[in-house]
């Protein structure tokens, strides 16, 4: 899509982090904004905050795992609005961990909203897009969705599911002949609150406690959130898929550190070698 202006732009995940930037650059580019979220408060801030610049926006409290809820979104965007354009489906979670030691209620959750977020979003809004042959969909995936680093494995089956998702997608909508396209995002680490996802777990999808184990995640996420702080700021990300968007660009990378690490990957696969050792300097992927 290279002309924005006037047009609708739903984003999941929209009160915060990514999904809040994108809202913000997208409302530059003179679009109408569909926001949604599970936090009814930062929910409302933002959609509050945008409206004071002149921005027409609908809010929706909404869980992307609930397939029904995002046809719902759809069906309001449509009355509200009367069509959606750019569609980003950016809802995210994780867990951390050893991956024998994810408990089905850390596969459910993180799966929940990474993959089936994606899924119900595309499923909902993709024949509105496709009766009008015009329209972007974005997907938020992560380097995790194109690199196995350890401690994630829910996490990073979820983003490679997106990826996977994606790129059938766009060869789907290609085969179709249909002018929508579509875009997977995958940032390294990125200020967000995504350390704190546990704050947003249904209580049907907690664990049960283990003094331990809770003591090793808190410190797990305190050593995150640090790494995070000091990371790209997300209007340097939204910036990118604005870009991709424009340009119509399926692969967005935004962190230069990644591509040499992606390039090693396919070139172990094609070798037939195993993986080196992890790099344990995180740093190189805060920017």
């Amino acid at each position: 899509m290279e002309a924005l202006e006037d047009k609708v732009a739903v984003v999941t995940g929209g009160a915060s982090g990514i999904g809040r930037a994108l809202a913000e650059r997208f409302a530059r580019a003179g679009m109408k904004l569909v926001l949604a979220d599970v936090e009814s408060e930062p929910l409302e801030a933002t959609a509050h905050a945008l409206r004071t610049q002149g921005v027409q926006v609908l809010s929706s409290l909404t869980d992307v795992t609930d397939g029904e809820a995002v046809e719902a979104l759809a069906a309001r965007t449509l009355d509200e609005f009367g069509a959606a354009h750019v569609v980003c489906n950016n809802a995210g979670v994780a867990a951390a961990g050893p991956i024998w030691e994810h408990s089905v209620a850390d596969w459910e959750f993180v799966l929940g909203v990474n993959l089936w977020g994606v899924i119900h979003g595309v499923r909902a809004f993709a024949p509105h897009l496709l009766a009008q042959n015009e329209g972007h969909f974005v997907n938020t995936a992560s380097m995790a969705g194109l690199l196995s680093h350890p401690g994630m494995g829910a996490y990073n089956v979820s983003k490679q599911g997106v990826v996977a998702y994606s790129e059938t997608l766009f060869e789907d909508l290609r085969s179709a002949g249909s002018e929508v396209g579509v875009s997977v995002l995958c940032p390294a680490f990125v200020q967000t609150a995504i350390w704190d996802a546990e704050r947003n777990r249904p209580e049907h999808l907690r664990n049960t406690p283990d003094p331990a184990q809770e003591q090793a995640s808190a410190a797990g996420r305190q050593l995150l959130k640090a790494v995070i702080d000091h990371a790209m700021p997300p209007s340097e990300v939204a910036e990118a898929v604005h870009d991709a968007v424009c340009e119509k660009r399926l692969y967005v990378l935004t962190h230069d550190s990644t591509r040499k690490q992606i390039a090693q990957r396919a070139d172990n696969i094609a070798a037939g070698r195993n993986p080196g050792p992890p790099n344990a300097d995180l740093s190189a992927l805060q920017r």
